[in-house]
């Protein structure tokens, strides 16, 4: 589609790798400035659902074909794709949306691995099927041709930050902080290209502990953590990975922090360490950036966790803000991002840069799938 000026109306959706459902979000764009903020929707996973993802999780971690789809990845595929449409259908339904005003659908799907080392991540969920069932042209398939081209194949919302932060009167630089399973941040200050980096560990670590422990999906609120003692030593231990020295661009798999030998801990002490370790790994891309922020941004899961939320702030030399502190919305601005994302593609404008995958040069990406 040649690059133009209209503003269109998308849809965006996001289902993360805490896999707790599918979030939402309608936008209007023109592909740089959003007009106009529509409704949020979101459609959990069930329990059975969940444990589906996370077989397919597991079984994802012996691909070398983005494209196959062994074992449970096939089941998954096909559970990811009708959630999708019964939250996308769900939400016109609720919000009296009718299908001939909306323009396109950006369709992230699930990754299960992602791997950009071997020039290889993987997203589930038919994109084709989607766009046939929703009778509304879908984009999907973001990540393949940044990897492709040798980027790192995240983080992939920096751009749509730019768009956010540029309506706001805030001190810059500025940092936007997601967490969510894995966290990553983007830097931005003043017209300059973002600067975007998985920082390491988000919520996987400590969900894991607490639903081996407890059954329990996460740590509400960050009481468990509240209640523990920090192991310092097991703290310094995870920052001497490797990871967290390497310059950026850097991004990572959801698995690869996600157990951090806690195990001889108590239940509120390993979940304390566990948060202290994904505050310590942000508070370190500080690092990274040209100049020392004047205010973080966090969204995501994260930014529900108080724990997590006051050790930030102990280790951060700069105001620390939730997204709602500033108009935005946590749960949603990833399925915001992406129907973003989705204009941005069928327009023709670069999705990725230099500065936030590596990629050699501005780059646009995602796959059209018309009904």
């Amino acid at each position: 589609m040649a690059l133009d000026s209209r503003t269109l109306t998308a849809i965006g959706t996001m289902s993360g790798t805490s896999f707790d459902g599918v979030d939402v979000a309608l936008l209007e764009t023109d592909g740089e400035t959003v007009t106009r903020f529509g409704p949020v929707g979101y459609r959990a996973y069930p329990n059975e659902e969940r444990l589906l993802l996370q077989r397919a999780l597991a079984a994802a971690t012996s691909l070398t074909d983005r494209s196959a789809r062994p074992g449970p990845l096939a089941e998954a595929e096909s559970l990811v794709t009708g959630a999708h449409f019964q939250a996308i259908e769900a939400f016109m339904r609720e919000h009296g949306i009718a299908r001939e005003t909306v323009d396109v659908v950006g369709f992230h799907g699930q990754t299960v691995l992602h791997k950009p080392d071997a020039r290889l991540t993987v997203q589930i969920g038919d994109g084709p099927l989607l766009a046939r069932q929703l009778r509304i042209p879908v984009v999907h398939d973001f990540r393949a041709a940044d990897v492709a081209a040798g980027g790192e194949g995240a983080p992939f919302v920096p751009i749509f930050h730019r768009a956010l932060v540029r309506t706001l009167d805030e001190p810059q630089p500025i940092a936007v902080l997601n967490i969510g399973g894995v966290a990553n941040v983007t830097y931005l200050d003043g017209d300059a290209d973002p600067i975007a980096f998985d920082t390491g560990p988000g919520n996987a670590p400590i969900d894991d502990i607490v639903t081996a422990r407890t059954g329990r999906r996460f740590d509400r609120d960050g009481i468990l953590a509240s209640q523990g003692k920090v192991d310092e030593d097991a703290v310094r231990s995870l920052l001497a990975d490797p990871y967290f020295a390497k310059r950026p661009p850097k991004s990572l798999d959801r698995a690869q922090f996600s157990r951090i030998g806690l195990d001889k801990l108590s239940l509120e002490d390993a979940v304390a360490t566990a948060t202290a370790c994904v505050a310590t790994s942000i508070a370190r891309a500080v690092e990274h950036f040209p100049r020392i922020p004047a205010t973080w941004i966090v969204a995501g899961g994260g930014a529900r966790n108080r724990s997590l939320l006051r050790m930030l702030r102990d280790r951060l030399l700069a105001t620390v803000q939730v997204a709602e502190a500033v108009g935005w919305s946590s749960d949603a601005r990833e399925a915001q991002a992406f129907a973003y994302l989705a204009v941005r593609s069928v327009k023709g404008l670069p999705l990725t840069f230099p500065t936030t995958t590596g990629v050699q040069s501005p780059l646009t990406g995602g796959v059209l799938a018309k009904p």
